[in-house]
């Protein structure tokens, strides 16, 4: 069987599997992947389960510690107020009348250890309080400028489960992917603001009744004392000191890679233990705030585990699904067509994202999926840049065309109150603004300071 028949076969049962037959994703992706084995002639039927557990467990491997300490630095950010404080410190700092620059510089900050759902579930009661203190206009502004700021981090800046996989399947820095990341980040997450100030004044819906509390209770929220809440420095903590670390060790290996700092440091800044060591300090500024004993942080520490046990295994299934296409030799067929065509790797990386974005909704599952295939081609043919621009052209690709058949359309569609169509003008259009600008931000880095 042809390559591409192969991968015609595979996105199209997982489409049905996922949408259809409403299966969860883990199992359609590892299904999927047994498919390709049994399909390809590549890969022989005694091989097809060992190539599938093998390429599950490489990619748990390289990011299961880090996806459980995020997990667990998002809960302690929540429970403790944390993440409320840093947002009413952007809203005082700008004023009401930027209330909305304020929910999204707070979705762009927030979403790199936090999951851009959990992040919009907690910041959409203060978008819709910011609503009704401001008259009850600028709604569908405000609930967006949370998704263009989340969404631009959740898919270009680990620890997110995307870039952190595509940073290890390409075997590239992760300090270099944070800073390139939240680089390539802004001009999409403004861009993306701006279609929000458009279609706000064009749409002019009022605030709705949604889940979650009445409307004549959302004040009481926007009142809350900021005494309850934890220090400006100390809830940033945990966000920073990783970006911190893992940063440091990408500097380290720039300047001083044969020096005895060098080693100190690659321990300190490996992804994994700087999250670990900012898990750490997050529970402790929980503590510190909830007063609570070290055998209460058991709870919230098992909590997230459990939510992030889910999105390693559906990570791992992606990088699974991702790496039997590979072995297929999808990767080989789809680089022989472009070198052919003359297409770039940035734009192959950045419409075959779209497109399994488009088939079956995760974009982390698109992310790691195109970055297993791709891999190879740059590795036979290397670019003139650095692979991180390839990496966020794929990160854009994965966050274009995400409507009815992805999780996040339904949690902004459900806690705003908007119809579906409305949803579709305002998020899923947002989000093909926020991944083309995305894509063409790293396009220009790549000409303009090409790294090699």
């Amino acid at each position: 069987m042809h390559p591409l028949l192969i991968l015609l076969i595979a996105v199209l049962f997982v489409f049905l599997a996922i949408i259809r037959l409403k299966l969860n994703a883990f199992v359609a992706l590892i299904s999927a992947a047994i498919l390709i084995g049994l399909l390809s002639p590549r890969v022989d039927l005694s091989q097809v389960m060992p190539e599938v557990m093998a390429r599950f467990g490489g990619v748990v491997g390289r990011i299961g510690i880090a996806i459980a300490m995020a997990a667990v630095i998002g809960q302690c950010l929540m429970e403790s107020g944390a993440a409320d404080k840093i947002t009413r410190r952007f809203v005082a700092w700008l004023g009401d009348k930027y209330s909305s620059v304020s929910m999204l510089i707070s979705g762009y900050v927030l979403s790199v250890p936090v999951f851009h759902d959990t992040v919009f579930y907690l910041l959409i009661p203060l978008a819709r309080s910011l609503t009704i203190r401001s008259g009850g206009r600028n709604y569908v502004l405000n609930a967006l400028a949370i998704s263009a700021g989340g969404a631009a981090t959740h898919v270009f800046v680990p620890p997110t489960p995307g870039p952190l996989a595509m940073a290890a399947e390409m075997n590239i820095d992760l300090g270099i992917v944070i800073l390139v990341g939240l680089a390539v980040a802004i001009p999409g997450a403004l861009a993306a603001y701006l279609y929000a100030v458009w279609i706000d004044r064009r749409l002019n819906i009022a605030i709705r009744e949604a889940p979650g509390l009445p409307l004549e209770e959302l004040k009481e929220i926007a009142n809350r004392p900021e005494s309850e809440l934890p220090g400006m420095g100390v809830s940033l903590l945990p966000i920073v000191l990783p970006v911190l670390l893992i940063t440091a060790n990408t500097v380290t290996n720039t300047f001083a890679a044969e020096s005895d700092l060098a080693e100190i440091v690659a321990f300190i800044g490996n992804p994994s233990f700087a999250l670990m060591v900012s898990a750490a300090a997050a529970l402790w500024v929980l503590a510190r705030q909830k007063q609570m004993s070290f055998r209460e942080l058991a709870g919230p520490v098992e909590e997230s585990i459990k939510s992030a046990g889910l999105i390693i295994l559906i990570t791992a299934g992606g990088g699974a699904f991702g790496g039997m296409l590979v072995a297929a030799g999808v990767g080989e067929v789809i680089g022989e067509m472009a070198r052919e065509a003359g297409f770039p790797l940035i734009l192959l990386g950045f419409g075959f994202a779209m497109m399994l974005r488009i088939a079956q909704g995760s974009a982390t599952v698109a992310m790691i999926t195109v970055s297993s295939i791709v891999t190879p081609l740059i590795a036979d043919n290397p670019p003139p840049y650095h692979p991180v621009y390839i990496l966020m052209a794929i990160g854009g690709g994965s966050i274009v065309g995400g409507w009815m058949n992805d999780s996040g359309f339904w949690v902004y569609r459900t806690m705003t109150g908007l119809t579906e169509v409305e949803a579709l003008k305002t998020k899923s259009a947002a989000l093909v603004v926020l991944g083309t600008v995305g894509m063409l931000t790293a396009w220009l880095g790549a000409l303009v300071f090409p790294m090699r």
